[in-house]
């Protein structure tokens, strides 16, 4: 299958890494644009859904502005929601995107959900997988959640939190018991899952882990907004994910056009906990929305 990659400048001669795999087909279906989460943590950890690309569908990956193999710029003003958000419409006109799919996974279904809600022209559908409409309701539902980790484990992290040290061993440790139950129950993990490190982006915008939201998205919230969008959208989520079943109701029932599949043995990464039905899942609603097309 073939494959490129390259280079697209995004805001003040800063770039940002691509790869396309797949197409060159006589007749090509239409593109699905990947967008990871983090905020911050490039692509590595979805590459497994090239398995999605054929001679008539490319795939394309790109690492966001700050991490990965793109540009690594120091200026904080850079790391925004609107910013990242334009960041997409810049990489679909430099591919030629005129149609494409797009699929944001955790943090990189609420940049999904901003850019549909922009309502651009040539956007064929929407995949929101393990993400939310929300990051204080996010918060509220990790705080449930860390009460029903084992004795010790909340007080630990509340402790650390607490006192500004999160960079202590302790308190990964206790992240760890966290992401074991909510974020990959897998072990050991994938090596393309443990390639893909957050860095200073993840700190600024999120906060020290998955559940101390403390940068600057803290206050994102756009479920009164879900209404506006108004494509085709495919809700993605795991029975022991942190993106709960209560974040992805309100996903599914705020957006008119959407369904939802719970993937039952997964936590946050069903595209690697439930891989074969994963594809499945994304690819037959791929089909079923482009076979609506004019």
């Amino acid at each position: 299958m073939q494959e490129r990659t390259g280079y697209i400048s995004v805001v003040n001669g800063h770039r940002v890494w691509y790869r396309i795999v797949g197409g060159g087909g006589e007749h090509e279906e239409v593109p699905l644009l990947v967008l990871h989460g983090g905020p911050g943590c490039p692509h590595d950890y979805l590459e497994n859904l090239a398995a999605l690309a054929s001679e008539k569908r490319r795939v394309i990956f790109y690492d966001q502005l700050g991490c990965g193999r793109s540009d690594l710029p120091d200026d904080t003003s850079l790391w925004t929601v609107e910013r990242f958000t334009d960041e997409i419409g810049i990489v679909r006109e430099a591919l030629g995107l005129d149609r494409v799919h797009i699929l944001g996974q955790s943090c990189g279904g609420m940049l999904g959900i901003e850019y549909a809600i922009r309502q651009p022209r040539g956007l064929v559908s929407l995949i929101l997988a393990d993400s939310m409409p929300s990051m204080v309701l996010w918060v509220e539902e990790a705080n449930r959640l860390r009460a029903e980790l084992p004795p010790g484990v909340n007080e630990t992290l509340l402790l650390h939190e607490r006192a500004g040290t999160t960079d202590s061993p302790e308190y990964q440790e206790a992240v760890a018991v966290f992401n074991q139950r909510h974020v990959c129950r897998l072990s050991p993990k994938p090596e393309f899952v443990e390639r893909a490190k957050s860095g200073f982006i993840y700190n600024y915008m999120n906060g020290p882990s998955e559940f101390h939201v403390i940068g600057v998205i803290k206050d994102w919230d756009r479920t009164d907004r879900l209404g506006d969008i108004t494509v085709p959208t495919l809700i993605i989520s795991g029975k022991y994910d942190e993106s709960t079943p209560l974040l992805n109701s309100i996903l599914h029932k705020g957006i008119p056009n959407s369904e939802w599949v719970l993937f039952e043995h997964s936590s946050h990464l069903p595209h690697v906990e439930e891989e074969e039905k994963y594809m499945q899942t994304v690819g037959t609603f791929l089909a079923r929305v482009e076979s609506m097309l004019d």
